[in-house]
């Protein structure tokens, strides 16, 4: 890949903070505004859409166990995966499963509520069928008498 130079001049305290970063990142000036260059147009591609910054603090153990990921895989796949890179595709794969699971428990939660919709359904049409044979018979104020069988006679020999 063919490359070029770019100079100019930019505020010291500003340098001074680049500076900074890039020894702790143990990169290269040239890379730093390379990816910043990147990061700038790839930001008007996406709509200029506004950006929010996370930061947050991990022990000293945590992270050399991210930076030796990092260059394990630029050694394995040929090309650099930068922090902020690897950090937002596993926040974008952990959201990604907690929708599937998030759509999974409402299905589940959905299909519950139809079961026992259809089970309110058929106790409904149940006691439908059964106040239907009361309301059959004919109202006359009174309590309806009991209905027994008749029973056999016997015969009694004496």
């Amino acid at each position: 890949m063919e490359t070029k130079g770019i100079t100019c001049k930019i505020p010291l305290d500003l340098h001074n903070r680049i500076s900074e970063d890039i020894r702790e990142s143990e990169s290269t000036m040239s890379k730093f505004i390379e990816m910043v260059i990147n990061e700038h147009y790839m930001k008007g591609a996406t709509g200029m859409s506004k950006m929010r910054t996370m930061a947050f603090q991990v022990s000293e153990e945590f992270f050399q166990r991210i930076k030796d990921y990092l260059t394990r895989y630029e050694q394995t796949y040929g090309k650099k995966l930068s922090q902020k890179d690897f950090v937002i595709g596993l926040i974008e794969q952990a959201l990604e499963e907690a929708d599937e699971e998030f759509e999974a428990a409402q299905a589940a939660q959905e299909e519950a509520a139809g079961d026992s919709h259809e089970t309110l359904e058929d106790t409904e049409d149940a006691e439908d069928e059964e106040n239907a044979g009361i309301a059959e018979q004919p109202e006359t104020g009174e309590e309806p008498e009991e209905v027994t069988e008749p029973q056999e006679e016997q015969e009694t020999t004496d």
